[in-house]
């Protein structure tokens, strides 16, 4: 009998909450699989499921994102067979993911095309439909539109850049050291901005010819938002992709006129998912990028299950670049 191992916690805190247990999987019931993983993916959004920054019944599993095979079908399952390849992502829907397999509802699967690992899915099934939705969905990108993008070596900050270039606009990016603006730059950033010691808006500005930038993709939040709504043009939009920092400060919406009749938008991308074909599209572009390498999947940490509360203090202490992953 296979040994099955899952990560879970009982209660909101810091990483050491989070432990390895051994768990019985049973068989899929009518409308589940069974899907043994191969990798799990790592992403800054399981730590708002592990802080309670998401409000979730304890205890729980951890993490949404995983790839592997289909062992078993349940009745009615007709998406998916015994031995596909597959990924998925989600929210509440799919927690659980930091195991060695699992049972899941078989509606959330994508099956995997020929030329993707379940390595690189694990890597980029989140972070490669969020940037799917963020440069198809989000915006009427035109060549020679000027993006600003937040933490630009990170797993969706690399992706976003890369699919940037495809659609001819200028990238500024941000990092927080010269490392990190070397890996952006080699990724499609056309200018790097280091936080740490640069005035963000001010070089921006520069940059622009004072005009500013047509959109602003922010992960970080409460540390940047203002400097974020500081480098658009008038009637630029200002998206406000995760909280890396915190939770953005409450404002009144009059400071959007004052700034520039800007927009703001905070997207989920469970509501650009929830609709099959909408997700299935959005899938088969990332994809078709990746299998052609027009856009390259990064994972640049692996680790273990049972290495799951260091990989969390990895990634709060922004010592990961691109994507990270456990493999099993």
């Amino acid at each position: 009998m296979t040994l099955n191992q899952a990560v879970r916690f009982n209660e909101a805190g810091a990483p050491d909450v989070m432990y390895l247990e051994n768990i019985e999987v049973g068989e899929p019931a009518a409308g589940q699989v069974r899907v043994r993983h191969v990798a799990v993916g790592l992403n800054y959004a399981d730590t708002y499921f592990r802080d309670g920054t998401y409000k979730i019944t304890l205890p729980n599993g951890m993490g949404v994102e995983a790839s592997g095979v289909v062992d078993a079908v349940g009745e009615g399952v007709s998406n998916v067979q015994v031995g596909d390849r597959v990924t998925y992502t989600g929210f509440i829907n799919t927690l659980g993911a930091y195991s060695t397999a699992r049972l899941v509802d078989a509606n959330v699967l994508i099956k995997l095309p020929e030329g993707i690992s379940c390595e690189t899915a694990a890597a980029m099934t989140m972070r490669g439909l969020t940037s799917a939705y963020l440069m198809r969905r989000i915006y009427d990108f035109k060549k020679g539109d000027t993006i600003l993008l937040h933490a630009a070596a990170g797993g969706v900050g690399l992706i976003v850049s890369q699919w940037a270039k495809l659609l001819g606009l200028t990238v500024i990016g941000t990092t927080s050291s010269e490392e990190k603006a070397a890996i952006a730059r080699a990724h499609g950033c056309d200018h790097v901005i280091n936080y740490s010691h640069e005035n963000v808006a001010e070089r921006v500005r520069e940059l622009t010819n004072g005009v500013g930038v047509n959109v602003v993709f922010d992960s970080v939040g409460k540390d940047t938002f203002m400097s974020s709504l500081d480098s658009l043009k008038r009637r630029g939009l200002l998206v406000c992709v995760g909280t890396a920092s915190g939770p953005i400060p409450d404002f009144n919406p009059v400071l959007l006129a004052i700034k520039g009749s800007l927009f703001i938008t905070r997207p989920a991308l469970a509501d650009y998912i929830a609709d099959p074909a909408e997700k299935q599209a959005l899938a088969d572009e990332i994809f078709g990028h990746v299998s052609s390498g027009r856009i390259k999947i990064e994972i640049n940490q692996r680790y273990a299950l049972k290495d799951a509360v260091q990989a969390h203090r990895d990634l709060e202490a922004r010592k990961t670049t691109g994507s990270s992953i456990f493999v099993i």
